[in-house]
């Protein structure tokens, strides 16, 4: 099925020449039906999908959609709307990103898909942190399955410049014990957008991060 047409990509390609409130004022409902509406659409696709595998994620679509409108409160840039739109699907939903599972963002540029921990608290990462340290070579195991590099590439996130004391035996044996953040990144070309095989390639993509997911998950619920 294919959820979206060519005036997806190109609403946000005008709308990063006009990014002001008249301009999008003015093309509100052709927001709605090209973008806004189609996402729902989509995103309620792809959560009855994951929920075959995954019969914990119990969440509303529209918990996952963030909004269109830029958070400029601690931003340099201080645009009124994202050039892109983004779902997190996952037990907590957009709310909570700490709670590992896949983020979507649909852009001009690309179809960008993230999965991992993001905004985790400092007793969630000390857990992690405790799950990685007891089993170092499971963890490895899990993140350098080919198909999960393939996709993905490796973990990112910011990591301590300086180890503490209890964590620099742990860090020889993984030095993501260091890291403060687990996520990952994948990338497709935007063409995907309007594919009819966009969620059966997006699902592909939680297939694979899947296992990573559920590993964190594990260690900080």
């Amino acid at each position: 099925m294919q959820y979206f047409t060519e005036d997806f990509t190109g609403f946000f390609e005008e709308l990063s020449k006009n990014n002001h409130k008249e301009w999008f004022h003015t093309h509100k409902k052709r927001y709605e039906a090209s973008v806004k509406k189609p996402f729902e659409v989509f995103i309620s696709k792809m959560v009855q999908e994951i929920q075959k595998y995954d019969p914990k994620l119990k969440i509303e679509p529209k918990d996952c959609i963030l909004r269109i409108n830029n958070d400029i409160r601690f931003s340099k840039d201080k645009s009124p709307y994202n050039l892109h739109y983004t779902a997190f699907v996952s037990r907590g939903g957009r709310k909570d990103k700490s709670i590992p599972g896949m983020f979507l963002r649909f852009s001009p540029e690309m179809v960008g898909v993230m999965g991992g921990c993001f905004g985790i608290s400092k007793e969630q990462l000390q857990n992690i942190r405790t799950k990685i340290n007891q089993d170092p070579s499971a963890f490895r195991k899990l993140i350098e399955v080919s198909d999960f590099v393939q996709k993905f590439g490796e973990i990112k996130g910011r990591a301590l410049k300086r180890i503490p004391k209890e964590w620099k035996e742990a860090y020889k044996k993984e030095p993501l014990i260091a890291n403060k953040q687990f996520y990952f990144v994948g990338e497709e070309a935007p063409s995907l957008i309007t594919s009819e095989s966009l969620v059966d390639e997006l699902m592909d993509y939680w297939k694979v991060m899947h296992p990573v997911n559920e590993y964190l998950t594990k260690a900080i619920l």
